[in-house]
């Protein structure tokens, strides 16, 4: 099985949106959310299909020097493969190459998962915010210095 990564385009919308619900719950960003972020010159979404669909997706708010990791996601039926690691390594490949020296994120406070994938690559928490994602839902601002930043 095959695992393609390449830009992320409007009939990929729906597929997104079946992976974002389930994985997001209560935060899932709507079909009207993608169509406004991949319409932004700022930003770099891509997804990952396999022979049945897509599979992963991610974006990138590029404004040097500073990017953003907006989102990250991988299906379930394709989790415990990579898929969101090859995701984030595309994205600071994306972020190098329009030579930003900072990246940050957001992820949930309770997303061990997630928080550990980020410090692998170097990601460090430098603050929280209490209640980001909504009552109790705490986020972890996460900074990946680059270069010489």
């Amino acid at each position: 099985m095959s695992i393609n990564v390449r830009p992320m385009r409007w009939w990929d919308i729906e597929s997104v949106v079946a992976i974002e619900e389930p994985v997001f719950e209560s935060t899932a960003w709507s079909a009207g959310q993608f169509w406004g972020e991949l319409a932004r010159d700022d930003r770099a979404y891509v997804v990952m299909d396999d022979d049945e669909g897509v599979v992963a997706y991610a974006g990138l708010l590029v404004r040097p020097p500073t990017a953003d990791v907006q989102t990250i996601a991988v299906a379930p039926r394709a989790r415990r493969r990579g898929l969101a690691t090859t995701m984030l390594r595309h994205l600071l490949k994306v972020a190098d190459a329009a030579d930003c020296r900072e990246i940050m994120l957001e992820v949930r406070a309770d997303s061990a998962g997630a928080i550990a994938l980020y410090e692998r690559h170097g990601f460090e928490v430098i603050a929280r915010r209490t209640s980001y994602y909504g009552p109790g839902l705490d986020a972890l601002i996460m900074r990946h210095k680059r270069g010489n930043a």
